[in-house]
């Protein structure tokens, strides 16, 4: 009908390294679905902020809305970057420099999605990880530092993501929690429920299948656990992990919409398609862990990454 606009989709990815050689043509081929589509970018989008910039001025191009959370590749401050900048003060010029492309960040007010179900207020969060999730048997992050130690498997955010001003990453991310956590509270309504987006999944339970599950320490806080319980929340979409699938924990639908690398998804393929396409209707009420999409659930192949980029052997020794 002449005048009546279909509402567009809401699409979601994560984890694009678009820097990475096998990556580059994926990411340069990810187009709008539909007339209206938004594009969720939950982070580690490259390593550089030339070829962030370069990657999300061609998806803002392209997509009547994007919206970004930075993942910990674009926090690194690399030799090879020639920014120069460090923590908070490359966070701050990320920023800036995606909201001239138009692009919505952390900073901006969260923008209203109107889908076929109703509004859907998408809220990208950027919170960091305060090594809370420690390994069984540890209860500090010095013993669970001694695990990675004699596993010889860290993250490379040990050497090259720097918390300044802050003292620790730690306690930036307690400062980035609570004023996440003020930001929704202002917002929470149960009429336009909330996208949660984050780099990193609000809840543990998404890295009990990591194959090496102290790594867990690197990807998330205790802190977010009950959040997507305490507000009226529709989904929570994140990446960092490498594994592409769909849980649900507490009737809440959870996506994780990432990429990865070449070797892993040339294993695994794309189950779920390189741009996950988010139903928006009523949380499914599903038991914690089901895989309603048919996707490779927590028992599943794909139960291993994190292996290629995130950590690396001997990084960040204790």
């Amino acid at each position: 009908m002449t005048g009546v606009r279909t509402p567009g989709r809401l699409l979601a990815v994560s984890d694009l390294h678009a820097s990475v050689r096998g990556n580059k043509e994926l990411v340069e081929n990810l187009r709008p679905q539909s007339p209206g589509d938004w594009l969720v970018v939950a982070g580690d989008v490259a390593e550089t902020a030339e070829e962030v910039h370069r990657t999300m001025a061609m998806l803002a191009d392209r997509f009547e809305t994007v919206v970004w959370t930075p993942g910990n590749h674009e926090l690194w401050t690399l030799p090879s970057d020639g920014l120069g900048l460090r923590g908070e003060a490359r966070y701050l010029h990320l920023v800036e420099m995606l909201g001239e492309l138009g692009v919505v960040t952390p900073e901006d007010p969260y923008p209203v999605f109107r889908s076929a179900h109703g509004p859907r207020r998408i809220a990208p969060l950027f919170l960091l990880y305060d090594y809370t999730w420690l390994p069984e048997g540890a209860t500090s992050k010095a013993q669970g530092m001694a695990v990675a130690k004699e596993t010889g498997l860290a993250f490379k955010d040990e050497a090259l993501l720097h918390p300044d001003p802050y003292p620790s990453r730690e306690a930036w991310c307690s400062a980035r929690v609570a004023h996440t956590e003020r930001r929704l509270a202002q917002v929470d309504d149960p009429d336009v429920p909330l996208v949660l987006v984050n780099h990193y999944p609000l809840v543990r339970e998404p890295t009990r299948v990591l194959r090496h599950p102290h790594l867990a320490m690197w990807c998330g806080t205790r802190r977010t656990e009950s959040w997507h319980r305490r507000f009226h929340v529709a989904c929570v979409l994140y990446g960092h992990l490498h594994i592409p699938r769909r849980t649900v924990h507490d009737g809440v639908p959870f996506h994780e919409v990432s990429i990865g690398y070449p070797r892993e998804w040339q294993r695994h393929g794309h189950p779920h398609g390189v741009l996950r396409r988010i139903d928006l209707s009523a949380a499914t009420g599903l038991p914690a862990g089901v895989d309603p999409s048919g996707g490779i659930g927590p028992s599943g192949a794909i139960g291993r990454p994190l292996e290629d980029g995130g950590p690396s052997r001997g990084a960040g020794r204790a």
